[in-house]
């Protein structure tokens, strides 16, 4: 039995290649991202494998399974290590379109977990909050906590990084954390929710303006909390004044209504009697339903044919 201890893409990558080419089977191997009492291999078996690399011949894999093996490193799984050998040894041992099976179920497990490393990423560029620090020379720096799903910190720092080039910036979560200093990224071990900071002068500023911008005829609370879990409330500033907007909704819509408020003028009111696609076009193109027509410059009514069974409607 061979051991692999690895924590990142790269250490696996490392390892798989060594794998790979000395021959060494899937059940042969026991990946764990676990520190062991040995690195890798024994000493004297990752020096023999190591030297049989050198002469052999590269294995190539598709762009495609290396964009999905590098997302599935940041999944929490301790399995992923083992499933993704595994779909690289039966990739490079003749089932060279294993990628496109959708029902095989080591392809079933890694799209599963790429789409959940994704949807974290998504919520952790959505969900950290920020909080000023004044530190003891006056200088300021800008502290979040966050508790993403799975390993992410290294994969969305990136994005923090290009979003506020200009701040001094950390963000800590349970597994790691990650700092800016305007030049470069560092990272340091994770902390609990304590080691940061509670609040600042800034929040209050916000949830005034969330307030504002809140919508009490657009709210669906079952929707909100699929997209806003609330696990993560307790991060957000705006969090603290949502019960009550919740509560204040159904007031606030029927004084919307009675007050005609937002419905001075409605899209419905400029429906041409003739119900087709050409009477609807023109009179699209010349509605005033709303404050945008005065700027605008043209409309995109869409195109295709009217006996469709199947519509696709976006956005901007």
């Amino acid at each position: 039995m061979h051991f692999a201890h690895v924590q990142t893409f790269d250490e696996w990558r490392a390892a798989a290649r060594v794998f790979l080419h000395a021959e060494i089977p899937p059940p042969a191997i026991h990946w764990s991202a676990q520190a062991a009492e040995d690195s890798l291999f024994g000493d004297q078996e990752f020096r023999v494998a190591a030297a049989a690399t050198q002469s052999a011949t590269t294995s190539r894999v598709s762009p495609a399974f290396l964009a999905l093996a590098r997302d599935v490193a940041y999944h929490r799984d301790s399995r992923r290590w083992e499933i993704l050998y595994r779909v690289l040894w039966r990739i490079t041992h003749g089932e060279r379109a294993l990628l496109e099976i959708a029902t095989d179920r080591d392809i079933q497990s890694l799209q599963q977990m790429q789409k959940a490393v994704k949807r974290d990423e998504h919520k952790m560029h959505a969900f950290v909050r920020f909080r000023r620090v004044i530190g003891s020379g006056g200088d300021e720096q800008y502290i979040a906590w966050h508790r993403p799903d799975h390993l992410i910190v290294r994969l969305v720092a990136p994005f923090f990084a290009r979003r506020f080039p200009a701040m001094h910036w950390s963000i800590l979560t349970p597994d790691e954390s990650v700092h800016w200093d305007c030049e470069s990224l560092s990272f340091s071990p994770g902390v609990p929710a304590s080691a940061a900071p509670q609040d600042d002068s800034l929040e209050e500023l916000w949830r005034t303006y969330y307030a504002n911008i809140f919508n009490p005829a657009r709210v669906n609370t079952a929707q909100m909390k699929k997209e806003m879990p609330v696990r993560h409330w307790r991060t957000l500033p705006e969090a603290k004044i949502i019960p009550q907007l919740l509560e204040d909704a159904a007031a606030r819509v029927n004084a919307m209504i009675d007050t005609h408020e937002g419905f001075a003028t409605s899209a419905a009111q400029l429906i041409p009697p003739q119900f087709d696609l050409a009477s609807l076009a023109a009179a699209a193109k010349n509605c005033t339903a709303c404050d945008l027509h005065c700027r605008a410059t043209q409309t995109v009514f869409g195109r295709g044919p009217s006996t469709a069974r199947i519509v696709l409607v976006g956005e901007q």
